[in-house]
């Protein structure tokens, strides 16, 4: 057997072209700010790639840059200020910020307005997604990841899904998200026992924990969906996820690549979060 290749790619253009098509037929004009603090190339890159992204669907973006000496107190009266610009419909901040803030990064976050929390990481938006109101701001990467599972399997409701990774950003949400198809969800990590036993075990098997290559075909159910959040750098430069891709392909009904998978729904997502909190206010 041979997996069905999930193309994150076309999948986050057809998002992308919703979005777009949205602001176009209702005159729409929502706006992103984005919050770029210090000279990290990763970060820069990962803004840019959104900006463009703005650009492509008719999202007006902003930009605030910060040197990488910046303090609490210079982001904090950023954020309070487009959080009473009522012209800024999402505000993100990319992460992560220099590491003399580390410390204070999280209490920065919760400084976000929840209506303008666009990638949905304040406690009020985290609350929602917990108790299943549908009306709040979700995580970019999880529902992007949820998106591409639909693309091949719509009724997800009884089935075994295991999501190995418990970080507020991605596994904590991924798990909920599942819950609410009507999954079974087990939650692994790193102190998990018999780790390759338990993802032997799932109809649906996501991986989010940064370690290149980890799950083998043996870990893998025969048919089971596989969705690979890991992005890691090779010695010889390459990119590869979390999940043994070369061998896994052969044991999967489908299977996200590394990279062309889930990478670029998570900005498509927020694409669509930004247009969602647009037409909220």
């Amino acid at each position: 057997m041979s997996a069905v290749i999930i193309d994150g790619k076309l999948i986050a253009r057809e998002v992308r072209e919703m979005v777009k098509d949205q602001i176009e037929v209702n005159n729409l004009s929502p706006t992103l700010a984005v919050i770029l603090v210090g000279d990290d190339p990763a970060s820069h890159v990962y803004v840019g790639n959104k900006i463009r992204a703005c650009a492509e669907v008719g999202i007006e973006s902003i930009e605030r840059k910060l040197p990488a000496a910046a303090t609490e107190k210079d982001i904090a009266k950023i954020i309070d200020t487009l959080n009473a610009d009522t012209n800024i419909d999402g505000i993100l901040m990319q992460l992560p910020l220099p590491e003399h803030l580390s410390d204070v990064q999280e209490s920065l976050v919760q400084r976000i307005a929840p209506e303008k929390d666009v990638d949905g990481l304040t406690v009020a938006n985290a609350g929602k997604l917990f108790l299943g109101e549908k009306d709040g701001l979700v995580p970019c990467t999880p529902q992007g990841s949820l998106h591409l599972i639909h693309s091949v399997t719509k009724d997800l409701s009884g089935k075994h899904a295991v999501v190995i990774g418990r970080s507020n950003l991605f596994g904590k949400p991924m798990a909920q998200l599942l819950l609410q198809e009507n999954c079974t969800v087990t939650m692994a990590h790193s102190r998990t026992k018999n780790l390759d036993t338990v993802c032997k075990d799932a109809d649906i098997l996501v991986a989010a924990v940064g370690r290149p290559k980890m799950i083998k075909a043996d870990w893998v159910k025969d048919g089971a969906v596989v969705i690979d959040v890991g992005i890691n750098r090779l010695e010889d430069g390459t990119l590869c996820g979390d999940i043994d891709y070369d061998e896994v392909k052969n044991i999967a009904s489908a299977i996200t690549p590394v990279p062309g998978g889930v990478g670029p729904m998570t900005i498509s997502c927020l694409m669509q979060n930004t247009l969602r909190a647009h037409q909220a206010k």
